[in-house]
């Protein structure tokens, strides 16, 4: 997913380096996830991003920005997960030319505002690609051993678009389609409303909102209608790059 920076981290973690492809797999159709090998071990926060830089042989670049979906780790190995987008240079390229073993110019980590440290509540609410920064605050709840930290619910267009759909189940998750349901859900399809986040605001946590320009106003709009503060709302919007 292609993001707007929320914040920079030192300039010394931007130095650029050449992280090794170690495995692809896909999340849904238009979703791939790269694990990369770093040379410089750097450890991330959760909602943290890299940048990808491609440099073609006349020397002309393309880059973009990614959300890290691994947990915080000793920051040798990172999962970034890339959506296909129709006439994206650099999200072409990663789903239809890189495999495992090719070599990617990265640089990061990057972001402070939308980055959570794992000690503290926190509400997420994802839309689409929205989730991946998102996946790596609950992966690292899970980790720690504090999963009743975090309460995240997820819009999807259908079971086919949901992200990390194998792992995403739990008690601490909720998820709504907005147009096509898997057989015996209970809610129907549409978006995401104020009786869906309700249950889940405990007060006092901080609300992570993640996804596409509509998808992160109207998420605002519904969490203000569900008593959360302006205050306590960090948002990353994301959306192609020219």
């Amino acid at each position: 997913m292609t993001l707007t920076p929320g914040g920079t981290t030192h300039r010394r973690t931007l130095r650029w380096q050449q992280a090794r492809v170690l495995a692809v797999h896909d999340e849904t159709p238009r979703a791939r996830t790269f694990r990369l090998g770093l040379p410089e071990p750097r450890r991330h926060l959760a909602g943290q991003y890299y940048v990808v830089r491609l440099t073609a042989p006349d020397g002309y670049t393309a880059s973009r920005s990614y959300s890290v979906a691994s947990p915080p780790g000793d920051g040798g190995e990172i999962d970034l997960t890339v959506e296909k987008l129709d006439g994206g240079e650099v999200s072409e390229y990663l789903h239809d030319v890189v495999e495992p073993g090719d070599e990617l110019e990265v640089r990061g980590p990057i972001g402070g505002f939308f980055a959570w440290d794992g000690r503290t509540p926190a509400l997420l609410v994802g839309g689409g690609s929205g989730v991946v920064p998102l996946m790596s605050m609950l992966r690292h709840a899970r980790a720690t051993g504090r999963p009743d930290l975090v309460r995240l619910v997820v819009s999807a267009r259908s079971p086919a678009d949901l992200y990390y759909a194998g792992e995403l189940p739990g008690p601490e998750t909720t998820v709504v389609y907005t147009r096509v349901t898997p057989p015996g859900f209970a809610r129907p399809a549409g978006r995401l409303t104020a009786a869906d986040v309700a249950p889940l605001v405990r007060g006092g946590e901080t609300v992570f909102v993640c996804g596409s320009p509509g998808f992160a106003d109207g998420a605002t709009d519904v969490l203000l209608q569900a008593g959360v503060p302006v205050a306590a709302i960090r948002v990353e919007r994301f959306g192609p790059s020219g």
